[in-house]
């Protein structure tokens, strides 16, 4: 039986969570593991937003438990739980909660190959959402698919938006063709249709992971960082993601609304570009946790601020030092996974 025979469907991220879930980092398995301390720091301020918002769960290996119990032994908001895990990106290697109609929650196991074998060894990390699920006393269906939660993201009424760059990559499901991928996301997510993006942002390893390019803000509205620099990379990526938009029609046949948030400035780690997006930001109750830049990017920080409280003028934006993780890979949304 499928999730979908069953009634659950995956929420969007705007939904009610119950808690936020986020793996604590390991030095061994980083790409600049000098920065340790730096990036621990940047999760320590992640986790204590999130915990101002709704209860967050950190998944620590044992050999960190005890000094990440301690370190937030302050906040009873924040509970510890002992998984192993390679590395510390929940959102691609964590369970995707799916609801049904009776409020039941489960969790969807995706098979994970760290973006594409990327990095070795990733065993631990294919092992951690079962066993969440298990923690949590969880219903679990395990999909057929090489999947990351950072490459799709859903409206709650039948939408999901991904990009052609990671899904329809061979270092993924290379024997699956897009028409295949999309029944299987139909069947365990309960979406009814895929809008296709193109690519993800420059110098992004993910390959193309959509959670740095656009997000639903509303069924029939999504979110989409945009580049007005025809010499830059990201320019000729967001005018054809636009264009893509702009002919598209959601499940339920409304036209896409564009909320258009600008890019921050280009920066670089190491002669590498970063990824900086705004789009890596994450729901909570109530808020919206979202990393910011500084330095040159003041004026896109303060712009990005501005447009997402136009769109929710419920939430509060509680901001965070985007720089402290990104040369690692990821932001936010990345570290973060919700439970309805």
């Amino acid at each position: 039986m499928y999730p979908r025979d069953l009634s659950y469907t995956m929420p969007p991220e705007w939904a009610k969570h119950s808690r936020s879930l986020i793996s604590w980092p390991v030095q061994a398995s980083m790409v600049y593991p000098d920065n340790y301390e730096t990036v621990c720091r940047g999760y320590e301020a992640t986790i204590r937003a999130m915990a101002e918002f709704e209860p967050v769960a950190v998944v620590a290996n044992a050999a960190d438990r005890e000094h990440v119990s301690a370190l937030f032994a302050d906040n009873n908001r924040i509970e510890v739980l002992a998984i192993e895990h390679n590395d510390a990106w929940l959102r691609d290697n964590g369970p995707t909660f799916v609801v049904n109609s009776e409020g039941d929650v489960a969790g969807i196991n995706w098979k994970f190959n760290a973006w594409g074998g990327k990095y070795s060894p990733w065993d631990l990390d294919d092992a951690v959402a079962p066993q969440i699920l298990a923690h949590y006393g969880k219903r679990q269906f395990d999909a057929p698919l090489v999947m990351e939660g950072g490459s799709l993201h859903v409206d709650g009424e039948g939408t999901l938006l991904t990009t052609e760059e990671c899904l329809l990559n061979p270092n993924r499901n290379p024997d699956l063709t897009r028409e295949q991928i999309e029944e299987l996301l139909k069947q365990y997510l309960h979406i009814d249709k895929v809008i296709w993006l193109n690519l993800g942002l420059s110098g992004d390893e993910t390959d193309g992971h959509v959670d740095n390019v656009a997000c639903f803000a509303a069924p029939g509205k999504v979110i989409m960082q945009v580049c007005s620099d025809p010499s830059d990379d990201n320019y000729a990526i967001t005018q054809e993601n636009l264009r893509r938009l702009s002919e598209a029609t959601d499940a339920k046949g409304r036209k896409i609304e564009v909320i258009a948030i600008e890019q921050p400035p280009y920066r670089s780690y190491e002669g590498s570009r970063l990824t900086l997006s705004y789009l890596n930001f994450y729901f909570v109750n109530g808020g919206i946790i979202l990393p910011v830049f500084g330095g040159d990017a003041e004026e896109t920080d303060r712009k990005a601020v501005q447009a997402l409280q136009q769109a929710f003028p419920d939430r509060q934006i509680r901001t965070v030092d985007g720089m402290a993780v990104i040369p690692e890979g990821g932001n936010v949304h990345c570290t973060t996974q919700q439970m309805p």
